[in-house]
């Protein structure tokens, strides 16, 4: 009988220490700052110094990864991870203006999110993406006439595709692969040399130069680059066409940015729109919608260079000592106002 109490006690005391941790990882889930800013004691890894001795970037030449320490700076691949730091962005401008490259950068506003965000996106890009260089922004929107007038630099073209309005938010931001494809097919992809896909809610507050440049770029994502993979929140189930499996997955990226050369981009933009639509014919979405499908492609299809969080920060997640420089911020998310 003694043995039998004994026994409940330790599974009581079992149990109740995985509840404390499962309510702890929830607490951190969702945001609780004393517990956001733990996620920094988990190390990030490092990359070998025989991979870091050979990194080589197709702007900036050989690049320095020993100058930052205390961040990961490859991928197990082989490809740069791009800190502030790391690269010369005065050797990177003026490689991409002896290549006389045009870069495209593309942005839906549609809904509300047109008068909100457009203005203040555009009027950044113009003080910090790719001065002094040829770019062609690519504005989707269901309302060409609404579209702010800004004033634009030498060499710096606005172009309006009106797309149509879809009922719901969740629509507008799995149809953008689509769209982006045929976009691709047409004169976007005959006049630019490489193309940036950003999502409209959010602003340029520092330099965003050629370094980003490759032909397939992916953005590590803020909530999540500190993350072991088992808790990254890739699709895990199996009916979607974005599943990855237990061991899958390298990094959680992050859709508010991506990018490539137009053929690179014309396969990641097939692949995520052909998984959405199979989806889609079985009534299932994945969990992050298009996000999800980005990170199967991903997986499959490794990037050739991947930037770090300081091209694409969340101000809410609070200053980090490895932030050193936010290149792209996040607007305050107002779902409730936006998405109605």
């Amino acid at each position: 009988m003694a043995f039998k109490e004994r026994l409940r006690a330790k599974k009581k005391i079992f149990w109740r220490l995985i509840l404390l941790a499962l309510g702890l990882l929830g607490l951190l889930l969702h945001g609780l700052p004393i517990l956001r800013h733990l996620e920094v004691l988990l190390p990030m890894g490092v990359c070998p110094i025989a991979t870091r001795q050979q990194l080589q970037d197709n702007f900036t030449g050989v690049l320095h990864p020993w100058a930052r320490p205390e961040v990961l700076t490859c991928t197990s691949w082989g490809a740069p991870i791009i800190w502030d730091g790391t690269f010369d962005p005065d050797v990177a401008q003026q490689e991409a203006g002896q290549r006389n490259l045009t870069i495209g950068l593309t942005v839906f506003a549609v809904g509300r999110y047109l008068e909100k965000y457009l203005a203040r996106f555009l009027e950044t890009a113009e003080q910090h993406f790719m001065v002094g260089l040829p770019v062609l922004y690519y504005v989707f929107t269901e309302r060409p006439a609404a579209v702010p007038r800004v004033a634009l630099g030498p060499g710096r073209r606005l172009h309006v595709q009106r797309v149509a309005r879809e009922r719901r938010w969740q629509d507008v931001s799995m149809a953008r692969m689509s769209t982006l494809h045929e976009a691709l097919a047409g004169p976007l992809g005959r006049e630019v040399h490489f193309v940036l896909c950003m999502d409209v809610d959010q602003h340029f507050s520092g330099t965003f130069g050629p370094e980003v440049l490759a032909e397939s770029v992916a953005q590590l994502h803020a909530w999540h680059y500190h993350w072991p993979r088992r808790l990254l929140p890739f699709e895990r189930d199996a009916r979607s066409e974005a599943v990855l499996g237990p061991g899958e997955g390298d990094f959680y990226y992050h859709a508010a940015v991506f990018g490539g050369s137009v053929e690179a981009l014309r396969s990641l933009t097939a692949h995520c729109a052909r998984g959405l639509q199979r989806d889609a014919a079985r009534g299932f979405e994945a969990r992050w919608h298009d996000e999800s499908h980005l990170n199967k492609f991903f997986w499959l299809h490794k990037p050739t260079k991947v930037l770090s969080p300081e091209f694409c920060w969340s101000p809410d997640i609070g200053p980090r000592a490895e932030i050193r420089q936010p290149r792209l911020l996040w607007a305050p998310k107002e779902y409730a106002l936006l998405r109605d």
